[in-house]
C-alpha cells in the first residue's frame, strides 16, 4: 500500500465514524420525511424512468425507498436486489418485497436463496440505485468498508446509470477515493439531485 492509498484509507475510517454518528443522530420523523422526499425525486429522475432496476432494501438507518420499489414492481418493471453469502455476492430478481426477501448478511434484506440460482447477467438491469455511508457531488461514494457494492457495480454494463441515495447529512465536500472505488453518476438526497459538474 503506497502513501496515497494509506492516507485515503485512514481518511475513510475517520469519515465513516463521523457519518455514522451524524446519520444515527437523525430523529425518526426527520428520517421518514427525508425518505419521502427522496422517493419523489427518484420517481422524477430520467435515469430511472425505464427498464429493470438494481436497487437495495433499506436498513432502519438508510433512506427508505420501499414505496418507490413497489412503484417499480407495480409498473411491471423488473427489480433486482443484491445478496451476499460469504465471499460470494450477486443480485437476483424479486417480484414481492415480502415473500421474496429475507434477512441476510448483517441483517440486510436480500433475495431468498432459491432466487439466486442462475442469477441474471450483469447487462440485465438498465439502471442502479445504491446506498452509501457518504457521497460527494462528484459521485464519490463511501461504503461501510466491505467492498461488496463496489465490486458488484464494477461488474455492471459500462455506461449504466447509477444513482446514489443518502440523507443530506451524508453529503460531504469530498469522499477519499481509492483505485477500486466506483463513482455514481447521480446523488439524490432530500435536498435535491447532484450530477457531475452540477456544483
Amino acid at each position: 500500500m503506497d502513501d496515497t492509498t494509506a492516507a485515503a484509507a485512514t481518511a475513510k475510517r475517520t469519515l465513516r465514524a463521523e457519518l455514522r454518528k451524524a446519520r444515527t443522530a437523525l430523529p425518526a420523523e426527520q428520517r421518514a420525511t427525508a425518505s419521502r422526499a427522496v422517493q419523489q425525486l427518484l420517481t422524477e429522475l430520467p435515469e430511472l424512468s425505464a427498464g429493470g432496476v438494481l436497487a437495495y432494501a433499506a436498513t432502519p438507518l438508510e433512506v427508505d425507498i420501499d414505496p418507490w420499489l413497489r412503484e417499480v414492481l407495480n409498473a411491471g418493471r423488473a427489480l433486482y436486489l443484491p445478496w451476499v453469502e460469504g465471499a460470494d455476492f450477486g443480485f437476483a430478481r424479486v417480484r414481492d418485497l415480502e415473500d421474496d426477501v429475507v434477512p441476510g448478511w448483517r441483517g440486510i434484506r436480500e433475495p431468498r436463496a432459491a432466487l439466486r440460482r442462475d442469477g441474471p447477467h450483469p447487462d440485465v438491469p438498465s439502471c442502479a440505485v445504491v446506498p452509501g455511508l457518504g457521497f460527494d457531488r462528484r459521485g464519490g461514494r463511501l461504503g461501510h468498508g466491505g467492498g461488496h457494492l463496489d465490486r458488484l457495480l464494477s461488474r455492471l454494463r459500462p455506461g449504466m446509470p447509477t444513482v446514489g441515495v443518502a440523507f443530506g447529512v451524508q453529503l460531504v465536500g469530498a469522499v477519499p477515493m481509492e483505485p477500486h472505488d466506483v463513482r455514481v453518476d447521480v446523488v439524490v438526497t432530500e435536498q435535491g439531485v447532484a450530477r457531475h459538474g452540477s456544483g
